[in-house]
């Protein structure tokens, strides 16, 4: 169901092992990943200092964008559930000193709790 879910545009949760194996380059030293999700090829890694988000680009997945924001810089964030017609759901992240916030699309709204839940849990 991970993959077919991740194709559909669903938030799934990756395993930490797998996640800090391939990050071992990234991570600094004491710094380990607690919680980590799959959005299609995006990977929203949740550790104990900060918050990355992983961006596979390109028609291979090679080239990788990792973009780190430390917790006390994310000021407030914001979930919009998937309505009746309106089938997207979109978590927003503001960062301080950056003028348009991060924005991720979610094709439903159940996925997205498990992510804000545990954005919640290291920014406030």
């Amino acid at each position: 169901m991970g993959l077919l879910d991740g194709l559909m545009g669903n938030a799934s949760e990756v395993s930490v092992s797998s996640v800090e194996k391939d990050l071992r380059d990234i991570l600094v030293q004491g710094e380990q990943v607690e919680h980590a999700f799959k959005l299609i090829r995006d990977i929203f890694v949740f550790s104990n200092k900060r918050l990355i988000l992983i961006d596979k680009q390109g028609v291979t997945g090679k080239k990788t964008s990792y973009h780190s924001i430390p917790y006390r810089n994310i000021t407030h964030f914001s979930v919009e559930t998937a309505g009746t017609f309106d089938l997207d759901a979109e978590l927003v992240i503001w960062v301080s000193s950056s003028t348009a916030p991060i924005v991720k699309e979610f094709r439903k709204d159940k996925n997205i709790y498990e992510v804000q839940k545990a954005l919640a849990t290291y920014v406030l």
